[in-house]
């Protein structure tokens, strides 16, 4: 059993799955292809006799191919989501709903309104008092744009 644990084989296993699960703690999805070039060489030298260096060399080439290869790619697909995307996100959570202000405020001036029961920051281009219902129709940043409900 010994002998198993410290073949060259189960060694590069090990640290492909150390490196796998080192990226959940250090997201960059860099060591995530590391642990990939880790297990081809685990899965070579399983299948060839490779010396220490060809095993390096092997672990150093398939690891910086993978990360040219795939990153990108999946960075995109799964970590990246485009700043446009949360602006729709957002849109969709917030414009067309009612909110109600909580500080009277004039045209061009920002005053506060709760919504979802929160308080926001707000601006209209109409007199908006306290307690009356608003319509959210916009979304900038962390301030909302909205109008009175009539």
């Amino acid at each position: 059993m010994k002998e198993i644990l410290y073949s060259k084989e189960v060694i590069w296993f090990i640290i492909g799955l150390i490196l796998f699960l080192l990226e959940f703690i250090f997201p960059g999805l860099v060591l995530l292809f590391f642990g990939v070039g880790a297990w081809i060489t685990s899965i070579a030298a399983y299948l060839f006799n490779l010396s220490l260096d060809t095993q390096l060399l092997l672990f150093i080439i398939s690891s910086l191919l993978s990360l040219a290869a795939l990153r990108k790619l999946l960075k995109e697909k799964y970590m990246n989501k485009s700043s446009s995307d949360s602006e729709n996100d957002a849109e969709l959570d917030f414009v067309g709903k009612t909110a109600i202000a909580v500080s009277t405020f004039d045209p061009g001036e920002s005053g506060k309104v709760e919504f979802n029961g929160s308080n926001w920051m707000a601006i209209s281009d109409e007199p908006i008092q306290v307690g009356q219902r608003v319509k959210i129709i916009a979304i900038n940043s962390i301030k909302l744009t909205i109008t009175p409900i009539k």
